[in-house]
């Protein structure tokens, strides 16, 4: 299913914010995000000791935060299992949010990105309550809609823990007008967890239920999986080199009909991440041998544009933006 370029329906879903320009899962990056073209903010859920909904990418959260500078908490330091793999940092459901409070954000990956990285200590790690505010803003402010994308991160060892996610989620959602066929700003909720989806249904919101490209996750690539996952969910977002692969080099493949098959189970079709960095893009189109320069990204969005996705995450908003309009325009 080839989509008419004249209809603007592919969405730019800002993965973390504007990642690429500020330290993810802030204020300030999800502002930013949206101001410079992207339709969603694209957010990563994890639960406090006290039950609070906050965005990080992870409940470990040494990477993306100043806490190890912090020695009022160095005895909260351990090792945990997380869906069978150790981590050792510091866990969010250690703290309340008042003491998450005192931490400030920081850029996880400052060798790709150190232009980010001048922003450490700007920023707090905000709850999911301060996400939504900022979205109703912005949706005043720039005179369209910005919705939210509320990932439940690792909702099967938040519930070993005794820290669900969804009853949360779905309690703030309600609260703030975002339940229901017709919510005050558009949202998806997504999951790596079909449980954790099943769990959302009584929101009536769309549900996209992610995939990796992981052995266990190809049964759900087919026709069959596919067909099975839409009786619980309303899209997909799959790694994108499910749809456009790469070879040995390092460069892209033919698209494979992941899309179409998608489409033809009634699903839509939100593949993740677009980056615009050498570091992250297929070897012919990387500009240089600089790993942080920018290569060329809008050769990849047009063919991942071409192949009908209904959405991108993105680090870099502004230039999925760009590429769409470019994209639509030459039609």
């Amino acid at each position: 299913m080839r989509r008419n370029k004249q209809e603007p329906s592919i969405k730019i879903i800002s993965h973390r914010g504007a990642s690429g320009h500020r330290p993810e899962h802030t204020l300030g990056s999800y502002e930013l995000g949206a101001r410079v073209g992207g339709d969603f903010i694209e957010i990563d859920l994890v639960a406090t000791k006290d039950g609070r909904l906050v965005a990080r990418h992870e409940p470990e959260i040494s990477g993306t935060t100043d806490v190890a500078e912090h020695p009022e908490f160095a005895d909260r330091r351990t090792t945990r299992v997380i869906d069978g793999e150790e981590h050792t940092g510091w866990f969010t459901e250690d703290f309340t949010l008042d003491e998450l409070k005192t931490l400030r954000a920081t850029e996880r990956i400052p060798d790709i990105r150190p232009d980010n990285a001048a922003h450490n200590g700007e920023y707090e790690i905000p709850t999911l309550e301060e996400i939504i505010a900022l979205a109703k803003r912005l949706t005043g402010e720039l005179g369209r809609p910005i919705g939210i994308y509320p990932e439940t991160k690792h909702p099967a060892y938040h519930v070993s823990i005794g820290l669900d996610l969804e009853p949360p989620l779905i309690t703030t959602l309600r609260e703030h007008g975002l339940t229901g066929p017709e919510p005050e700003v558009p949202v998806f909720l997504q999951s790596f967890e079909a449980d954790s989806l099943k769990k959302l249904a009584e929101t009536e919101l769309p549900l996209v239920f992610l995939m990796g490209t992981e052995e266990h996750w190809q049964r759900y690539l087919t026709p069959e999986g596919l067909a099975e996952v839409a009786a619980f969910a309303h899209a997909i977002g799959p790694n994108k080199n499910s749809i456009i692969g790469r070879d040995a080099n390092g460069d892209l493949t033919e698209p494979t009909t992941l899309v179409d098959d998608a489409h033809e189970a009634g699903l839509l079709v939100h593949p993740y991440t677009f980056r615009s960095e050498n570091h992250f893009l297929p070897a012919s189109l990387r500009s240089s041998d600089d790993a942080r320069a920018y290569g060329g990204f809008a050769a990849e969005y047009e063919l991942f544009f071409q192949t009908g996705v209904d959405g991108v995450f993105s680090d870099h908003s502004r230039h999925a933006f760009l590429a769409r309009e470019i994209y639509m325009q030459e039609g």
